[in-house]
């Protein structure tokens, strides 16, 4: 059994849901463990993103995957989504989920002991996760990215969601049901994950919301780019699924040169949408973050 804990932090009055896992339960004076933090994206929270429970499934946690294999893995639900409070005072966009980090991240490594952490988002919450690590690069050991967008230039999935922004500018929430899990995972490349995912999202996720914030949509399709790359010091990584039709790869490529250190890696996945972890071949997401986690730089 793995160990875990739940805490909460405030932001500006809001609570943010904090969960952690590890192999074994932390002994007090003990050395830290190397500290992995995980930034969820614009429609499913942090812990039904990382630490999925699918019934038939196997390694779909990827909390799981990395306790297991020595790392102290938090994540956290972003303002207005899981299991985190909701202000109403705006729409949860990019901006405020760096801010939601900020407020996370010094409470991790307090709990811990680390000097600096690990961090890795997927789509928006790599968007977030750069924001953060530009904001406060000394927290940052190394910075892991899949699903980016910078500019959006030749996404086909933001031109169509580019159709509904005047729906997603005028309300800060929108409605998400098991339809919706559903489209998520047909629209780059039917096939590439299996159908039980979505409905194990959804047993996680609609007892909790059965709506989540604009705001990272609205600055997908209105405000690109977000990220500036040329302000990212730390060793990164770049991940890009084979069909991911929101990550179009000149634009990341574009990202990626900008990017001024010189430990950084590039790497394309076959077989995989925009959801690596979540797809048949979410092995090889598994063994591209290890990887760049443990090289030497």
């Amino acid at each position: 059994m793995i160990w875990s804990e739940e805490h909460f932090v405030t932001r500006e009055g809001v609570q943010l849901y904090v969960y952690r896992k590890r192999a074994k339960a932390p002994v007090p004076g003990e050395a830290p463990l190397p500290v992995l933090m995980l930034v969820h994206g614009s429609t499913v929270s942090g812990r039904n993103t990382y630490d999925l429970q699918v019934p038939g499934g196997k390694d779909y946690s990827v909390m799981d995957y990395f306790a297991e294999r020595g790392y102290d893995v938090w994540t956290l639900d972003h303002e207005g989504y899981g299991r985190s409070g909701w202000s109403g005072r705006g729409n949860s966009d990019i901006k405020t989920g760096a801010l939601d980090l900020a407020a996370a991240i010094p409470f991790i490594l307090q709990k811990t002991g680390a000097q600096k952490l690990n961090l890795f988002g997927s789509s928006s919450g790599a968007l977030r996760s750069c924001l953060y690590t530009a904001a406060h690069p000394d927290t940052v050991e190394r910075l892991g990215l899949s699903a980016l967008v910078y500019t959006g230039a030749g996404s086909p999935t933001l031109e169509q969601r580019r159709k509904k922004l005047p729906e997603y500018s005028a309300s800060p929430r929108r409605k998400v049901d098991l339809a919706f899990y559903e489209g998520m995972f047909n629209r780059d490349k039917p096939g590439s994950s299996e159908d039980i995912v979505p409905k194990a999202i959804a047993a996680a996720e609609l007892p909790l919301v059965s709506e989540v914030p604009t705001g990272t949509y609205v600055d997908m399709c209105a405000n690109l780019p977000v990220a500036t790359p040329e302000a990212i010091p730390c060793p990164t990584l770049v991940i890009r699924g084979e069909y991911d039709g929101i990550a179009a790869e000149p634009d990341l490529l574009d990202f990626f040169a900008r990017l001024p250190t010189k430990d950084k890696e590039f790497v394309v996945l076959s077989g995989i949408a925009h959801n690596p972890m979540m797809g048949v071949q979410r092995y090889k997401f598994h063994y591209a973050l290890e990887t760049f986690l443990r090289r030497p730089v």
